[in-house]
C-alpha cells in the first residue's frame, strides 16, 4: 500500500494515535494490566510450545496444533501488546505510516492463520471420534504438517493479495482513535476509491471467517452425532472432554472477531471497540492456554514430568 497526494491535500506520514489520551490515569492502570496479561500470555503458550516439543506423550496430532495454536497466540499478542503498553506512557503517540501498516498486515495475517487453523484441530476431532482405528493412519505426520501449512499459506496469501493489488491514499486525516492500527480505523480516514477494497475485503472476510466457522460447526455436528452412537458413558463422557477446550477456545475467538467486524459500526461504539481490541488482542491469548491446562490431564501430566523430572 503506498500513500500519496490528494488534491491539496498533504500527504500522510504518521498516524496519531488517540487511545486513552486523554485520561492519563486511565492509561496508567491499562498499562500494568497489559503488562500482566502479558506475562502470563508469553509465559502459558510458551509452556505449551515446549512441552508438546520435550515430551514424547504429546507427539500426537492434536497437541501439534496446540503448540502451532500457541505460537500464532504467542506472536499475535506480542504484535501488539508492546506498542500499546509503550503508547500509554506517552501523550498522543505516533507511529509511522510503514510501521503502522507493517503492524495491520501482521496482525491480520496471524489472525487468518488462527481461524484456519481451528479449523483444521475441529477435523482432527472429528477423525479422532469418528474413525478411531484408522486416525494415526489418516493424521499422519506428513498429513499434520500440509495441513498447518495450508492454514499459514492460505492466511498469507489473504493478507498479501489486498496489499499488492490496491494502493490506498489519505486526505492528510491522521488521528486513529485507537490504541494501535485497526482496520476498521484505518479505513475511516481514506479518501481514494474504497470500492475495489471494500470488495477485496468482503471476499477475504468470506473466506477467513464464515467458510471457517461453518466448517467448524458441520465437524461438530459429525462429532455428537457420531459420540451419540457411543455405548458406553464414560467413553461418551471421554470424547466430550476432549472436544470442550477446543469448542470453548472457538466460541470465544470467533464470537469476539464477529462482535468487532461484524457488529454494524456507529459513533458510540468506538470507545467499546477499544475495549474489546483490547480483549481480542490480550485476554484471548492468555485464555487458550490456560483452558487447554486446566481442562486437559495429559498436558498437566506432561507438565509435572518435566518440572519435577522423570523420577516422579
Amino acid at each position: 500500500m503506498n500513500y500519496q497526494e490528494v488534491g491539496n491535500h498533504s500527504r500522510v506520514t504518521e498516524f496519531i494515535l488517540l487511545g486513552l489520551s486523554e485520561h492519563p490515569m486511565s492509561q496508567s492502570v491499562l498499562f500494568w494490566l497489559l503488562l500482566l496479561l502479558y506475562i502470563v500470555t508469553v509465559a502459558g503458550n510458551s509452556t505449551i510450545i515446549v512441552l508438546v516439543g520435550v515430551s514424547p506423550q504429546l507427539h500426537t496430532p492434536m497437541y501439534f496444533f496446540l503448540s502451532n495454536l500457541s505460537l500464532l497466540d504467542l506472536l499475535f499478542s506480542t504484535s501488539a501488546v508492546p506498542l500499546i503498553m509503550a503508547n500509554c506512557l506517552r501523550n498522543f503517540p505516533s507511529i509511522s505510516y510503514s510501521a503502522c501498516f507493517a503492524q495491520l498486515a501482521i496482525r491480520a495475517f496471524l489472525a487468518l492463520a488462527q481461524c484456519f487453523l481451528l479449523a483444521v484441530m475441529a477435523y482432527d476431532r472429528f477423525v479422532a471420534i469418528s474413525d478411531p482405528l484408522r486416525y494415526s493412519l489418516i493424521m499422519s505426520p506428513r498429513v499434520c504438517l500440509s495441513l498447518a501449512l495450508l492454514a499459514w499459506g492460505t492466511a498469507f496469501l489473504l493478507t498479501l493479495l489486498p496489499v499488492l493489488l490496491f494502493p490506498i491514499s489519505f486526505c492528510g486525516h491522521s488521528a486513529i482513535n485507537h490504541f494501535s492500527c485497526e482496520a476498521q480505523a484505518i479505513f475511516k480516514l481514506l479518501c481514494s476509491n474504497t470500492l475495489l477494497v471494500e470488495a477485496m475485503m468482503l471476499v477475504c472476510a468470506v473466506v477467513s471467517m464464515p467458510l471457517p466457522l461453518l466448517f467448524i460447526l458441520i465437524s461438530y455436528l459429525c462429532i455428537l452425532r457420531a459420540v451419540l452412537r457411543i455405548r458406553q458413558t464414560e467413553a461418551r463422557l471421554k470424547a466430550f472432554s476432549t472436544c470442550g477446550s477446543h469448542l470453548l477456545v472457538v466460541t470465544i475467538y470467533f464470537g469476539t472477531l464477529i462482535y468487532i467486524y461484524i457488529r454494524p459500526q456507529t459513533k458510540r461504539s468506538q470507545d467499546g471497540d477499544k475495549i474489546v481490541s483490547i480483549f481480542y488482542a490480550a485476554v484471548t491469548p492468555m485464555l487458550n492456554p490456560l483452558i487447554y491446562t486446566l481442562r486437559n490431564k495429559d498436558v498437566k501430566v506432561a507438565l509435572r514430568r518435566v518440572s519435577c523430572g522423570p523420577t516422579f
